[in-house]
């Protein structure tokens, strides 16, 4: 294992953050690339991270790592240094009040220009050249703050690995994934091998959160050079929502972090026998069908399904109670689908986003993700 530092801006004189990756097997075949909590307060990754690194030791000394695999353990040093009353404030930067995961540089346009004189009727050296120049636009970002660097240097380390897994969580939730929908065909093996119950597809969700940023460029660059050179969707990338934010446990992590190296051995970059698919427990459905449940009034809130119930639409999924008034206010699921995350704050402002349920059909339109 190497370890490499990567230093962030300095956002003040006698202030310095840096970041964190360590690097396994060698570059020239097949890359990974994994990252723990970017919303620093969500800390399941953390733990995940943890049981891939010394798993990955392991099986570097023992010869069997054959692709790259980069680990970064904790992907945001900024958010994790932030408090307010000994709450941690981690998924937006204090400085801005931007959502870590979102608005990554979108260099796409410009490794098309560079590449395009290069590129050929063999798709292996199209990926090649296309990764190339991707990496050198990446790397020539501008960045005049702490977090446009810490930008910067996730996707330097990203933008040329073939599968990109992002780990995060919600409040409270069953093991969940995000990913572009060119991406699904490959992905559909990572929800097996980590039980995911539910993947949520959408082309584009906006505001260029890490994962679409990995990934959106190969199905772009497939568009503008379609009848002229083939184009690989090069990069699976994927948002990993692993349960919700109280489930730190070793027990779980373990088993995660087993189950996306036997992804990794399926897809060869780990020696072994390849591992028996999993049968599939979950199913792929439209970003745009997933329906926030929302409280129409403020109040104490308490819930009548867990996370992981089918629903149906009409389904009371919440109460929400006036102490004042005793009123209580249902909050019914608006179609059938799977309920598979809620807030785990108690008491709802009028308002207030407080779950979530993944229904078949698209019905939203425009920025799809939530603050």
């Amino acid at each position: 294992m190497q370890i490499q530092t990567h230093p962030l801006l300095s956002p003040a004189p006698g202030t310095q953050r840096e970041l964190v990756s360590l690097h396994f097997g060698q570059a020239g075949g097949q890359k990974a690339y994994i990252q723990a909590s970017l919303h620093a307060d969500e800390l399941p990754g953390m733990l995940v991270a943890h049981h891939l690194r010394l798993k990955l030791a392991a099986l570097q000394a023992a010869g069997q790592v054959l692709g790259e695999i980069i680990l970064v353990p904790m992907a945001n040093p900024i958010g994790l240094s932030q408090f307010h009353l000994y709450t941690h404030q981690g998924r937006f930067e204090a400085t801005t009040g931007e959502n870590f995961n979102r608005h990554y540089p979108d260099q796409t346009a410009a490794a098309a220009a560079a590449a395009e004189a290069e590129l050929t009727q063999d798709s292996a050296h199209n990926t090649r050249v296309l990764r190339r120049e991707l990496k050198k636009a990446v790397d020539a970002t501008s960045a005049d703050t702490e977090l446009k660097s810490l930008r910067r240097t996730l996707m330097s380390l990203s933008c040329d690995a073939d599968i990109v897994l992002d780990l995060h969580c919600d409040a409270q939730a069953v093991m969940h994934l995000y990913t572009e929908t060119p991406c699904w065909p490959e992905c559909e093996a990572l929800a097996r091998f980590i039980g995911a119950r539910v993947t949520l597809l959408a082309q584009e969700s906006g505001d260029h959160p890490f994962d679409e940023a990995c990934s959106q460029g190969w199905w772009h660059w497939a568009q503008q050079f379609e009848g002229r050179f083939p184009i690989a969707q090069a990069c699976m990338s994927v948002t990993v929502e692993l349960r919700g934010a109280a489930d730190v446990e070793h027990s779980l992590a373990e088993r995660d972090a087993q189950n996306i190296l036997d992804f990794l051995t399926f897809r060869g970059l780990i020696a072994g026998p390849a591992p028996v698919l999993p049968a599939a427990i979950g199913d792929a459905r439209p970003l745009a069908g997933c329906m926030p449940i929302k409280a129409e009034a403020a109040g104490l809130l308490t819930f009548l399904h867990q996370p992981g119930d089918s629903v149906l639409a009409g389904d009371v999924l919440a109460h929400v109670i006036d102490p004042i008034s005793a009123v209580v206010t249902e909050l019914k699921s608006p179609v059938d689908g799977l309920f598979f995350a809620r807030d785990f704050v108690r008491f709802a402002s009028a308002g207030m986003k407080v779950g979530k349920v993944a229904g078949l059909n698209s019905l939203r339109t425009g920025k799809l993700l939530g603050a």
